[in-house]
């Protein structure tokens, strides 16, 4: 299993795209805006996406893709997520307003889109990968997703702040090799974080030491212009653990023996 990451800022601009994560050929994790860097023929593959999400840093490539190679589809792309994210895309991006309802082009006996409901826990396994909804705490209904197979298990958080539920999942995975985990602001902006239910240096600290794994941990979400000052602080506060800031073009490779490649 090769992922690859299309995105993976906190915002835009200067080069920067928001959270989108290839695995192999067929399967998106999110769709923020690293989805443009795929060419036609990659996005013409792509059969199933995974959201973490319904925040529109995590979604808003998923539209346009349906618009660009739809016609092109033998088959509906489905998109996997809770419940509770599969009705707000429904209502608030697919509703003819925003963007139209490709649950329903051409038809709804033949469309170009369908969705999945995938619930906290619930496994999912595709061709050899299993995807399974983990429990974190955002703003909104939010899960992080644990990808496994047969050479090891990655984590990634998606957004979040400290849950203690996704802490003690993770300490049920004991093959788990890699973690993308987000730190999206500064300490100095803790209160901002606070609010908007995400990790800054010193929270993602205290949930490291909380682990009995031993991942290689990677840093996802970390905001334009910032990223130098969180990793900073987040290697002072989290010695030892050896956390990487993740880059977009960067690949992580789940197979004996591997482990990740720039």
């Amino acid at each position: 299993m090769k992922l690859t990451v299309l995105g993976c800022s906190g915002g835009i601009g200067s080069g920067r795209h928001t959270t989108c994560l290839k695995v192999d050929d067929d399967v998106l994790i999110d769709a923020g805006t690293g989805i443009t860097t795929l060419d036609f023929e990659q996005l013409v593959k792509i059969d199933h996406i995974f959201l973490t999400h319904a925040h529109l840093d995590h979604v808003l490539g998923l539209p346009l893709l349906l618009d660009s190679v739809g016609d092109l589809r033998t088959a509906p792309l489905t998109v996997h997520a809770l419940p509770e994210v599969l009705e707000v895309l429904s209502s608030h991006l697919f509703n003819w307003q925003l963007w139209p309802d490709f649950r329903e082009i051409p038809s709804a006996e033949a469309p170009w889109l369908r969705f999945a409901p995938l619930g906290l826990g619930e496994a999912f396994t595709l061709n050899g990968r299993t995807f399974t909804p983990l429990p974190v705490i955002h703003a909104v209904p939010a899960c992080g997703l644990h990808l496994a197979t047969e050479a090891g298990s990655l984590v990634f958080s998606g957004d979040t702040t400290h849950s203690d539920a996704f802490i003690a999942a993770l300490n049920a995975i004991p093959d788990l090799r890699h973690l993308i985990i987000e730190t999206s602001f500064e300490n100095a902006l803790a209160d901002i974080a606070q609010v908007s239910k995400h990790h800054w240096p010193d929270s993602l600290a205290a949930e490291l030491q909380l682990l009995r794994v031993q991942p290689e941990v990677w840093i996802t979400h970390l905001k334009p212009g910032n990223e130098s000052a969180i990793m900073n602080e987040l290697r002072q506060a989290a010695p030892g653990w050896g956390v990487e800031a993740l880059m977009q073009g960067q690949t992580i490779v789940l197979e004996c023996g591997a482990k990740h490649e720039a």
